[in-house]
């Protein structure tokens, strides 16, 4: 048997996107992205009506009424459905998903599925966790204070390795089995980081101790900037587990979901490969518009979502409004949590809107 290893962000790439890969093959996940995790859209119909209010905000800024509304990362089209179901009346939205997977059967003939932004059209661009799934190379801090890529055996097959050599995030070591082989997904450090991928760290996620590790995050700066690109004119939000300089996680983020459980990280296709996203890098990459920082408990707030519980006195007049009420506010808890949903971050990029 013979090793091979990859750079973290080209053994991802192959494993979610490639053929077959986890986000492309309908055997090894036939839900969806939502088989495997919950994302906010997946948690209450209020996030699409949020969005569709954001939509409409936007439309009313930039004195339109037909509006495209662009769904980054669309799964399933979930977001879409949701959205188009809430848009107010009078509001001619023109739906775009963009997903890698195929069209999903059954879809609202309105949707235009597509492989990438359309360019040159003014309205919504949305992101709801897309920029975790750009695959980045890792890099880690050696024992003499050089960053190095750490590189990862690409699981084809089983091989003998010394047990120093099977890493994962955070320094906790996989050690082999009884006959002295490593489990798939096991690390090694290759080559010191140069380049512009030097610059990117010294920037935005300076490394010094040994065993500290970061998500060079150069790929998704590139992949929001296009995507922030494709707007003629309007806003181009991002959703997304996020860090700031400053608060970065010393070991990194990067890990593994499947069935609803995180799991190790590994690279067979088999399961989803997510980092939390250095928002603020990705905020400077773009040259044009303005950019805005916030959490989601903010955000939806702004736009009507709040967890407060309906009054008391409401149960009495209208026991059934009270109950759609209460209910609606524990969505809306859960969507705006502190700890959970509601510390996700939100980039907002407008560009040529009022």
């Amino acid at each position: 048997m013979t090793e091979e290893w990859q750079g973290w962000r080209e053994a991802a790439e192959t494993a979610l996107y490639g053929d077959g890969g986890f986000y492309r093959s309908p055997v090894r996940s036939p839900e969806g992205p939502a088989g495997h995790f919950r994302t906010s859209v997946h948690a209450s119909p209020l996030f699409a009506r949020a969005v569709a209010g954001l939509l409409a905000r936007t439309a009313q800024e930039l004195g339109l009424g037909t509006v495209a509304l662009v769904d980054v990362g669309a799964g399933r089209g979930e977001l879409l459905t949701g959205v188009l179901a809430a848009a107010p009346e009078g509001l001619e939205v023109v739906p775009y998903g963009v997903e890698v997977a195929a069209r999903p059967p059954g879809l609202d003939p309105r949707i235009v599925w597509c492989a990438e932004p359309p360019r040159g059209v003014s309205g919504l661009l949305f992101a709801n966790e897309w920029l975790d799934n750009v695959p980045v190379d890792v890099a880690e801090v050696d024992g003499e204070g050089v960053a190095r890529y750490v590189q990862v055996r690409v699981p084809e097959a089983r091989v003998r390795v010394p047990e120093a050599r099977v890493r994962v995030p955070g320094g906790q070591g996989w050690a082999p089995d009884a006959q002295g082989w490593a489990p798939d997904g096991g690390e090694r450090l290759g080559p010191p980081v140069t380049g512009r991928d030097a610059e990117w760290l010294e920037r935005w996620w300076p490394l010094s101790a040994p065993g500290e590790r970061a998500e060079i995050g150069l790929p998704r700066d590139l992949a929001w900037a296009r995507a922030v690109g494709s707007l003629d004119a309007g806003l181009a939000v991002a959703v997304d587990y996020a860090h700031v300089r400053g608060a970065r996680p010393p070991f990194g983020t990067l890990t593994g979901f499947r069935g609803g459980r995180e799991v190790r990280p590994v690279p067979d296709g088999s399961c989803d490969l997510t980092a939390h996203v250095a928002l603020d890098a990705c905020a400077a990459a773009v040259d044009r518009g303005a950019a805005e920082l916030t959490d989601q408990r903010a955000a939806l707030g702004r736009l009507g979502v709040s967890g407060e519980r309906p009054p008391l006195s409401l149960a009495a007049t209208d026991p059934a409004g009270y109950v759609r009420a209460l209910a609606a506010a524990g969505e809306a808890a859960e969507l705006t949590a502190r700890g959970g949903l509601g510390d996700f971050g939100w980039l907002l990029h407008r560009v040529g809107a009022a």
